[in-house]
């Protein structure tokens, strides 16, 4: 078993002055979707469990009025808060900044990408990512939101993750060689690409059916479990497969 990767998060003061947890696998709009019908989608399962989060450690209130100038960004706490985290606005163009109150290790070669949480839209607001070499800086980051609609208040509550953050190694995009490929090439993966095109073309046929009716429903999730249990279309096992992640949490 390979030896274990890792993450550090430095701080100063008698105890960690942010809660940093693995994101949850869990979003409430996933949630309140017809019969949860987005938690069926794998692919967005697990890309929202895939980094930890920063948590917002007080309650306020963001509004831009719409100019450059920094002082436009009126940031708004529902009590005094002069703590570690705390959102300003010194950029301007709408632009909140939190502070990461961490300098964040990595091992060598391994960046850390620091953006906003997965699957998780916020309206009136955008998370401006950033891509550093954890691995030798001995400077903290900031994270950053664009305000998207002037004069719209944007909430961001207690505990909600402001910041997601994803080791990655350094060299892991350069590594690959993109290039175009006739899908006839791979007579297997032709295959199996045609019985799932049949399937989806059976799903159109039956569209007559009224979209949320009981039969229509069990046929769509009888025809998504294949992916989510990791089966090729005739039933074959994928050679791996992944369901959850399993996030270890800071101690």
């Amino acid at each position: 078993m390979p030896e274990p990767l890792h993450l550090i998060a430095f701080y100063t003061g008698a105890e960690p002055p942010l809660r940093v947890v693995p994101s949850s696998r869990w979003r409430e709009w996933m949630n309140l979707t017809d019969e949860r019908s987005a938690n069926r989608c794998l692919p967005l399962l697990m890309a929202n469990e895939s980094g930890w989060v920063l948590l917002n450690p007080a309650a306020f209130t963001a509004t831009w009025a719409g100019s450059d100038h920094p002082g436009a960004v009126t940031i708004e706490y529902d009590h005094p808060w002069n703590g570690k985290g705390k959102a300003t606005s010194h950029f301007g163009y709408g632009i909140i900044t939190f502070g990461v109150p961490y300098l964040f290790r990595t091992p060598p070669g391994i960046n850390l990408l620091a953006r906003g949480p997965v699957n998780l839209p916020k309206d009136g607001a955008a998370p401006l990512e950033g891509l550093v070499e954890t691995d030798w800086s001995v400077a903290t980051f900031t994270m950053n939101w664009k305000l998207t609609r002037a004069n719209y208040p944007v909430r961001f509550e207690k505990d909600e993750p402001f910041c997601m953050v994803v080791p990655q190694r350094r060299d892991g995009l350069e590594s690959f060689v993109p290039e175009f490929r006739d899908l006839r090439t791979d007579p297997e993966t032709y295959e199996g690409t045609r019985q799932w095109n049949e399937g989806r073309e059976h799903m159109e046929r039956n569209r007559f059916l009224a979209e949320h009716s009981r039969e229509y429903a069990e046929w769509w999730s009888a025809w998504q479990k294949h992916y989510f249990r990791g089966k090729y279309p005739d039933g074959s096992p994928a050679p791996e497969h992944q369901t959850k992640r399993r996030l270890r949490e800071f101690d």
